[in-house]
């Protein structure tokens, strides 16, 4: 396997150097030793050498534990699947605002911003005008993907603030066997934190560049009867930037300049209640952001071009163990997502959709011969509305008036067989019917071997599928240019892989995994071959293979930091050709530096992605970010400050563009240059 690196001359001419998979991974272990081996010598002598480390020191390894890989609390040496897991301390100390900000450190991942909504690409999969519906976004176990476009949202859209997040938990590779639809590529489970986390009130507010405001109050508290409670409010506004196009560059279109368009405002609400195993969360946002790209042929640089989201979900949960050691979870939930879009073209043209669901779930945990860790349930959910509307204003037409509804359920069953005791085969499976198409049937297994204490190796083989959206299958504008396709059904992913972790004590983890995986009735935008117009079908199969390798430690002094790089080739297997928006090559560093002491911390991030291809078969050169966060705690009692630098180097750089901004001969959107943000938290 060849990967080419491309390189930029000071003069602004760029060279390639094509590096084999071997020689990349002896510079990944040089670059790891000299960042976390050879710093030992000078900041933590006794730790230098392994050793030295003390048998009882080995033995108390911290393994961090999810959720989401099974339905059930494990460590990540047991969960069958590769995972990383991000701290609340690491969203304070590298200064992240976003979910999408977050993923962006995440090994293999990496994010596309059309300066609307933020797009996740995983394991070289993030095609231009995709709405991030195969990847399973949950918020304590709940689903959060809609019941319209099947959108998971990371952005400021978001239904929850950063601030209240105690951690996520990423787990890649197909997780249909027990999650069902969108669960293709992967999991992110979003913990919120609980009451007990505040004990009290905890005011925040910063400012940024761009005039960037934000505001949050959050109450929370643990009572002696067992009762907890948690609230928190947050506001946010964003003025936007003077964004230059040159597709627009003449003096009928301000030259291509897009004034005050680029503004972002949100507000979002969280609850959550608890008590003796019952209870009760609930989250809404809402966030209107302007379009300041000229996207689908609207009025380039008028402000009235915007996006609406709003999110909702009520969540009530009952969890016990019985008698009989058998564990039991039952939820009932409901959601509410609306999508509200303003365009200019003239004529004034309004898009919507409304989308709201209820359904249940329960699920019985239950250890049988002490070998056997079974985990059982049934799902069901009621899209009971579905609606999706365009039309134009003045003069008045309805394009599109789509009213329905829909169900699916599904059952699931799981078996953690432990063979020996350093020997694990993981069984699952799940059946789901479906209103629209009919059934499906996903399988997962997984063999987990410990060949010594604290490393396991992990061989798993799983499927998944992702059931066609109603907007993909009923979305359509009276023949202007697209049609419905109501014969859609689900696409299908078949996913190999070997996991390798290794644990050092509480100092270093070593992380090593390969993939392969292909997909089948891979849904895609197509031109009709009868009328010409933009239609969904199933058509593209892609194949993707690929390594990623991850290197962690922390030193007893405070410092620590983490090395990862991703190589991959993803291709379309029906034109022979790589995707669009695919980089071959991915890498991210990590550094938490103590200032002083422990309470001023420097928090430093490069992330690196590589060459991509757009929808107009040009190249998107690759790039590296770096962003500095110094954050300090209890330097006055209650109260933490931290300033943040975001590309910190000011690197001018593009993500593709989608197929809307094509339309207009634009292939790239231009993304943030460096900004500045200042923030306080007051704990009362």
């Amino acid at each position: 396997m060849i990967l080419n690196t491309i390189f930029k001359h000071p003069n602004n001419s760029t060279y390639s150097v094509s590096l084999s998979l071997p020689l990349i991974f002896a510079l990944f272990l040089c670059l790891a030793f000299q960042c976390f081996v050879s710093p030992l010598n000078a900041m933590d002598k006794s730790q230098n050498d392994l050793t030295e480390i003390s048998i009882e020191e080995l033995m108390k390894i911290e393994v961090e534990t999810v959720y989401a890989a099974s339905k059930r609390i494990q460590t990540v040496l047991d969960a069958p699947s590769a995972i990383t897991v991000i701290n609340a301390s690491d969203i304070r100390e590298y200064g992240y605002r976003t979910l999408a900000d977050i993923l962006k450190n995440v090994r293999g991942f990496y994010i596309t911003y059309d300066r609307n909504y933020n797009y996740i690409g995983v394991r070289g999969f993030n095609r231009p005008g995709d709405y991030n519906s195969r990847i399973l976004l949950l918020v304590n176990g709940n689903r959060m993907n809609d019941n319209i476009y099947n959108s998971a949202s990371i952005g400021t859209e978001f239904v929850l603030d950063v601030d209240i997040i105690d951690k996520i938990e990423v787990i890649r590779g197909p997780g249909s066997s027990l999650f069902g639809t969108n669960a293709f590529f992967g999991i992110i489970n979003v913990v919120t934190k609980n009451g007990k986390d505040f004990r009290g009130i905890q005011v925040s507010g910063e400012t940024a560049s761009f005039d960037t405001y934000k505001g949050r109050i959050t109450y929370g508290n643990h009572f002696q009867n067992g009762f907890e409670m948690l609230l928190s409010s947050t506001t946010y506004s964003s003025k936007g930037q003077s964004l230059y196009f040159k597709e627009f560059d003449n003096p009928a279109q301000n030259n291509g300049y897009a004034d005050s368009c680029d503004y972002d405002k949100y507000k979002s609400f969280f609850s959550k209640f608890s008590f003796n195993g019952l209870s009760l969360e609930g989250a809404y946002s809402t966030r209107n952001k302007g379009i300041p790209t000229g996207a689908w042929g609207i009025v380039f640089n008028d402000s009235t071009n915007a996006t609406t989201d709003e999110s909702g979900y009520l969540h009530l949960k009952f969890v016990k163990t019985f008698f009989n050691s058998l564990d039991t979870e039952a939820r009932v939930f409901y959601g509410r997502y609306k999508y509200y879009g303003n365009y200019i073209y003239p004529p004034l043209n309004d898009d919507s959709a409304l989308g709201e669901w209820l359904g249940g779930e329960i699920k019985f945990s239950k250890t049988l011969f002490n070998k056997h860790k079974l985990t059982f349930g049934a799902e069901y959910q009621d899209n009971f509305k579905q609606q999706q509307e365009n039309k134009n204003i003045n003069p008045y037409s309805l394009n599109l008036n789509d009213n329905r509804s829909s169900m699916s359920w599904g059952v699931y069953l799981q078996d953690e067989f432990t063979i020996q005791n350093n020997l694990i085969l993981n069984v699952g499976s799940r059946y789901d019917y479906y209103q629209t198409f009919g059934d499906t049937f996903n399988p997962r297994i997984g063999l987990i071997y410990n060949p010594i204490d604290n490393a396991v190796i992990k061989l798993l083989y799983g499927e998944a599928y992702r059931a066609p959206s109603a907007y993909e299958m009923y979305y359509h504008d009276s023949g202007a240019t697209q049609l419905a396709n109501r014969n859609l059904k689900p696409e299908n992913i078949k996913t190999y892989e070997i996991v390798y972790e290794q644990y050092f004590g509480n100092t270093m983890r070593l992380s090593a995994s390969g993939f392969y995986y292909r997909i089948d009735d891979l849904i895609s935008l197509q031109n009709d071959n009868s009328t010409g117009l933009l239609i969904f079908q199933n058509i593209d199969k892609v194949e993707s293979k690929g390594i990623e390798l991850e290197l962690s430690r922390k030193w007893k002094n405070g410092f620590k930091g983490s090395i990862s790089c991703t190589f991959q080739e993803t291709k379309n297997l029906e034109t022979k050709r790589p995707l669009t928006n695919s980089p071959k090559n991915l890498g991210k560093l990590n550094v938490l530096v103590p200032l002083l002491s422990n309470d001023i911390t420097a928090g430093i991030e490069l992330q690196y992605t590589g060459n991509r291809l757009t929808l107009l078969n040009k190249t998107v050169g690759g790039f590296i970010l770096g962003n500095l966060t110094i954050a300090s705690k209890n330097v006055i009692k209650g109260l933490e400050i931290s300033a943040s630098i975001y590309n910190m180097f000011d690197k001018t750089y593009s993500d593709p563009a989608g197929p809307e901004h094509v339309s207009q001969g634009m292939d790239r959107i231009i993304q943030d240059g460096r900004s500045f943000r200042l923030k306080m938290i007051y704990t009362f």
